[in-house]
């Protein structure tokens, strides 16, 4: 640069600031919509896929997310499976504020003080109970076809990042997909969080519930399977996380 000439480029603080606002938009995507290819993430953020990758390639040596393939439900299509990144448990801790150790006493002490197991599962259905009117009020006013993407959207604005759709075929019905879980790491070691949640879903939408998957378990996304809503099902057969 010749002398008096003024630089027309951003400072270097400005530039390694705006790279970490990318950086951090990249690894929220894959928090809110689940493990996600390249080509995903560079659509949904209107980046390309260069620039992505070497975000990717960041947030990788900071141990935020990692590289794995994609989990397949049904039948396997041929050719070699996509490539996802899913956020780690580092990275998820970067978004969850969550008093997790504290928590994590709490459940034990409750195990050894109260009844063990099933004093855990009672305290998880109580959990769940407390807040289970505003979920049932967004449920029961949906169309019954409507009533999974009702659960999603109340299950999101609660921190769960929470979407519904169509499971794959021949699967008939719906996935619930839970891309955050505020409490993981304490289900990780009491199972009966996930387990009281699922029997509260299979209750709130009156029709047997399945689980998939569970971040808790090490999937990426708590996944649910919610079959065609039959008036005549029972919740009581509700299925059983499988952590």
């Amino acid at each position: 640069m010749k002398n008096g000439a003024r630089s027309t480029e951003p400072p270097h603080e400005e530039l390694a600031t705006g790279e970490r606002s990318t950086r951090n938009r990249v690894a929220r995507s894959i928090l809110d919509h689940g493990p996600s290819t390249v080509a995903e993430l560079a659509e949904r953020l209107g980046l390309t896929q260069a620039a992505v990758r070497r975000h990717l390639d960041a947030l990788a040596a900071d141990n935020v997310v990692e590289a794995r393939e994609r989990r397949v439900y049904g039948a396997r299509t041929r050719g070699r499976p996509a490539k996802v990144f899913a956020l780690t448990d580092c990275g998820r801790d970067a978004f969850d504020q969550s008093y997790d150790k504290l928590a994590v006493d709490a459940l034990r002490w409750i195990g050894e003080r109260e009844g063990g197991s099933k004093a855990i599962a009672a305290f998880a259905r109580a959990r769940i109970a407390a807040h289970a009117e505003s979920y049932r009020q967004a449920v029961e006013a949906a169309a019954p076809e409507e009533r999974a993407s009702a659960l999603a959207k109340a299950l999101s604005a609660d921190g769960y990042a929470a979407t519904a759709r169509s499971a794959p075929h021949p699967q008939q019905g719906e996935q619930l997909c839970q891309h955050h879980c505020p409490v993981a790491h304490a289900a990780e070691q009491f199972p009966q969080l996930c387990e009281a949640e699922t029997e509260f879903f299979a209750e709130l939408l009156g029709t047997h519930v399945q689980r998939l998957a569970t971040i808790a378990h090490g999937d990426g996304v708590c996944t649910t399977f919610i079959p065609k809503i039959s008036h005549t099902a029972s919740a009581s057969t509700s299925g059983r996380n499988p952590a």
